[in-house]
């Protein structure tokens, strides 16, 4: 039984650290390495319950005032934790659909660009924000598929919205998603 002040989920993964992340809508995500005991997450989360409960705090406060652009901005430190988090989850998301859809990728560069949130290159790179880990998670899979789909077409055809629609049927629920609340990732 958790002892601690707020609810979590855990994600295990092919991991090899722990990650804490914070989605705009509050929850707390721990991303674990899939063999990692319980009791070391739960050491950990003892440990960054502060941080946790700050960020939330935070959350609440911009979510009741409606306005998350003018909050305290984050750290430096903060700003390189989560783009190593984006980094990770982007790199194994990439991976798995990749595989589903049979397409190749090149380079995956993490960014921090207001106007986009992902891009595809001729060359199969790949680009996405960082800020985008504050999404729900299907979010970040419709960007993912977004971007691969642009391997197959590299345009925004109607071909080009079969091929997402093919792994994700709700993809405009995403879309939607993305246009009433993407600018509330700019905290």
């Amino acid at each position: 039984m958790s002892t601690h002040p707020f609810t979590y989920e855990i994600i295990y993964s092919n991991r090899k650290t722990l990650a804490i992340q914070i989605t705009a809508a509050g929850m707390v995500k721990v991303r674990a390495p899939k063999q990692m005991s319980r009791s070391i997450i739960e050491d950990f989360l003892t440990e960054k319950e502060n941080w946790v409960l700050k960020h939330l705090k935070r959350n609440k406060e911009a979510q009741r005032s409606g306005v998350f652009q003018n909050q305290t901005p984050l750290s430096n430190e903060d700003r390189h934790r989560y783009r190593e988090l984006a980094r990770d989850i982007f790199t194994q998301k990439t991976a798995y659909y990749a595989q589903i859809m049979q397409v190749t990728y090149g380079r995956i560069s993490i960014r921090e660009q207001k106007t986009r949130w992902g891009s595809c290159s001729s060359k199969g790179n790949l680009n996405f924000n960082w800020r985008l880990i504050f999404a729900p998670e299907e979010v970040l899979d419709y960007i993912v598929i977004h971007e691969l789909a642009h391997r197959l077409e590299m345009n925004h055809s109607p071909a080009f919205y079969t091929i997402i629609k093919k792994i994700m049927p709700d993809y405009k629920k995403q879309q939607k998603w993305l246009r009433e609340n993407g600018q509330q990732l700019w905290n």
